[in-house]
């Protein structure tokens, strides 16, 4: 169950968006540009977008400068997560994550089946934190990624959610750093 306290006040974060894909460019990349208008939509800040190919060392190195950029609170990605060879974005994840968070791939497999049915399975989303940013995968499909931020992610980027978001463990992601 999704709420939103409106007494709490609302807290933008900046989100950069990175679509992984062979054959898209800015001209076509239709789920990159759903994404984007739905994180200025929700009144967040879009810090970067870049389009990448199905490269696993291209995509972590990508994630890695947006890690390091205190700028950059969120990374959200949009393809790459299916089964085929060319399929990498959950390998280069593997190689930057310090944490995942297993819940996200399970809640948008479950919602996904929804919609999809059993084809839900060639899905690898997958979420978690690294250097104190948050980093989702999801699917290329403009559905999926709808579907990712419309029922998951608005509602955990948005400090005003109860009974509890992503936003508020913000301060507390790199505490191990400072015991």
């Amino acid at each position: 169950m999704s709420r939103i306290d409106e007494s709490r006040k609302f807290v933008p974060v900046a989100i950069a968006v990175m679509t992984v894909s062979d054959t898209r460019t800015a001209e076509t990349d239709s789920s990159g540009d759903a994404l984007a208008a739905r994180v200025v939509a929700a009144g967040h800040r879009l810090a970067a977008r870049t389009i990448l190919r199905d490269d696993a060392d291209l995509i972590a190195a990508q994630l890695r400068a947006w890690i390091a950029d205190p700028a950059i609170d969120v990374v959200i990605t949009s393809g790459g997560t299916g089964i085929t060879g060319r399929d990498v974005t959950p390998e280069a994840f593997s190689r930057v994550l310090e944490k995942e968070i297993e819940g996200f791939g399970e809640l948008f497999r479950m919602l996904s089946y929804q919609k999809i049915g059993t084809s839900t399975i060639q899905s690898r989303a997958i979420g978690g934190v690294a250097g104190g940013t948050y980093l989702f995968a999801l699917p290329g499909s403009t559905g999926a990624v709808k579907d990712g931020w419309d029922d998951i992610l608005v509602f955990q980027l948005d400090s005003r959610h109860r009974p509890c978001n992503l936003v508020e463990l913000m301060p507390r992601l790199q505490e191990h750093l400072t015991a």
